[in-house]
């Protein structure tokens, strides 16, 4: 199984938006082939930095996701509203 980690660090004002936005999509992910399950979570003191972890069943399923349109209408939105640049990891799970 592949986990994969991105942490997203957005502007004040667009908090509230992007937590709705994934609240909208978050189905979809999760019934996206492959996808396991996909979670969403809040820095404790840092209210504008997210993370979200999606569990995989091959990194050919997350590929395949990255280059859907479902991801590529949501990347274009939030992505104008990062204050510093998402990070991502994709990890095996032992």
């Amino acid at each position: 199984m592949l986990v994969r980690v991105v942490k997203m660090h957005f502007t004040p004002s667009f908090v509230s938006e992007f937590k709705t936005l994934f609240n909208q999509v978050k189905p979809l992910i999760s019934s996206f082939e492959g996808c396991n399950s996909v979670q969403l979570l809040q820095h404790e003191t840092q209210p504008e930095i997210f993370f979200t972890i999606s569990n995989w069943q091959s990194a050919e399923h997350l590929e395949s996701y990255r280059k859907s349109e479902l991801f590529t209408e949501t990347w274009a939105k939030v992505k104008p509203n990062f204050a510093n640049k998402a990070e991502a990891w994709s990890l095996l799970e032992q």
